[in-house]
């Protein structure tokens, strides 16, 4: 009786993981999507607990229950949002280490008697992704937080191919081995971490919200392999959503970006060979007054905003909203461009605007924006730098050159807000600060922002 109640337990769950993922498609249920997903996860977790046979420990599972609680709960509710890219690289992280030990504890106390290739084999896959889940996730962490730097040497991609397929050769030939063999897992697991640290770590910054995407599907992919182990529904139907999800949303941005899933996973993803391009003054850089953008923004029949990490940084969200509404009472129609990799995760900009209440259908995907961007009188750009840069359409030696971009320099007027003439995550300069229709607006995003409020207010 005992099994059927948990089969349908577990049913519940992965409905409730599924139900979930559709709402978070769209900001409106968003929320409710991530209450509904972790109401089922409550269940399932539960249902394991106290209905499936040969559970023991119960102390020691719940004591690591209420400290993961306490101590998720904490960092959520503290994190800014400029380190919320480290907390979901940390979190998937965890993630894809859960999945190794699952892998290593299975191998350690698996019955080799009566063959099971099959199944060291998945285990295997295990430890392998989540691994490499894990260590490239803390990499990925240091190199947001600032602590890491990209690290580059001739040969790597065929070195990290090398390390790769011999992690996979020595995971294969476990798989056929008649007895366990608990020293060569350990190889592996070295193999797997060296690997987790070589992929991410020649990495760019502007590339990042790739890679924590991927990495979000290797987590999602390793938690599948592990509910192959046990034979777990639940956790078999949570880790394919989050293993394909993740993978199509990877195919998304590297489409966005113009890069290929195989440079991702060789580990040469947003490095260069050759000269960087734009890194060469090309021009008069012109300023404007607070009180001149607020006539121009003030007086245009349609505005585009273009958000960026800049924004996240400056908390300017809210002060942001409040310069659309002001816009939009004097008859001006405004709309957020959205690039798909603006911020330093996935969806940064989005979850960014909607904290502020922005209504999700200002925002407008790149290809929608670019196609309005000729009509457009004014485009805004807060705190964004690569994601508008020309250099990518026509200069070969920049490393972004073949990325997709906002085409904002196509509107009448450009205004760019920006603390200082620095450059950007990807490190070069942006030939749109010397366009003739651009205009720089020096300062921070909040203070600005701010400063053009008051002087909309007064016209």
């Amino acid at each position: 009786m005992e099994k059927y109640i948990v089969d349908i337990i577990y049913l519940i769950g992965s409905v409730s993981f599924i139900l979930g993922l559709k709402m978070l498609s769209h900001p409106d249920t968003a929320r409710r999507g991530n209450l509904y997903a972790a109401a089922g996860m409550i269940l399932a977790i539960l249902g394991t607990i106290f209905l499936e046979p040969g559970i023991g420990n119960l102390i020691w599972i719940f004591g690591g229950i209420v400290i993961g609680t306490v101590v998720g709960w904490i960092a959520a509710k503290r994190v800014k949002m400029t380190a919320m890219p480290q907390m979901v690289s940390l979190f998937n992280g965890m993630g894809g280490a859960c999945a190794a030990v699952i892998s290593i504890v299975e191998y350690t106390k698996h019955d080799f008697s009566h063959g099971g290739a099959a199944l060291v084999a998945i285990i295997m896959a295990g430890l392998i992704i989540g691994t490499v889940s894990f260590t490239g996730s803390m990499i990925a962490f240091g190199k947001l937080n600032g602590n890491i730097g990209d690290k580059v040497f001739p040969g790597q991609k065929f070195i990290n191919l090398v390390i790769l397929l011999a992690a996979v050769g020595l995971a294969t030939y476990l798989s056929m081995q008649p007895v366990a063999d608990n020293m060569l897992l350990y190889v592996v697991l070295g193999i797997a971490v060296l690997y987790g640290v070589m992929f991410v770590m020649p990495i760019g910054g502007a590339d990042m919200p790739v890679v924590i995407s991927l990495l979000n599907s290797f987590t999602g992919v390793a938690a599948a392999f592990a509910g192959f182990v046990y034979n777990n529904q639940v956790m078999l139907t949570g880790g394919i959503l989050v293993g394909s999800a993740g993978t199509i949303l990877t195919i998304l941005m590297c489409k966005a970006m113009n890069r290929s899933l195989f440079n991702v996973i060789a580990g040469a993803f947003g490095t260069a060979g050759g000269a960087v391009g734009g890194d060469k003054q090309q021009g008069t850089v012109k300023e404007i007054s607070a009180s001149d953008a607020a006539v121009l923004l003030a007086y245009s029949k349609k505005v585009f905003i273009v958000p960026g990490y800049g924004l996240a940084v400056a908390q300017a969200q809210h002060t942001c909203h409040e310069l659309e509404k002001l816009l939009e009472e004097k008859g001006v129609e405004v709309k957020y461009a959205i690039h798909p990799v603006a911020g330093r995760m996935p969806g940064h900009m989005n979850v960014l605007l909607a904290e502020a209440d922005v209504p999700y259908d200002k925002l407008l995907e790149m290809e929608d924006a670019n196609g309005e961007m000729p009509n457009t009188d004014v485009s805004i750009i807060i705190g964004a730098n690569d994601v508008v840069n020309p250099a990518a359409r026509h200069d070969q030696s920049s490393p972004i050159y073949g990325m997709p971009i906002l085409d904002v320099d196509k509107s009448a007027n450009v205004i760019i807000m920006k603390r200082s003439m620095a450059a950007g995550y990807a490190g070069i300069d942006n030939e749109l600060f010397y366009y003739p229709n651009n205009r720089m607006l020096f300062g921070d995003a909040k203070a600005s922002l701010q400063k053009l409020v008051t002087e909309v207010k007064a016209l």
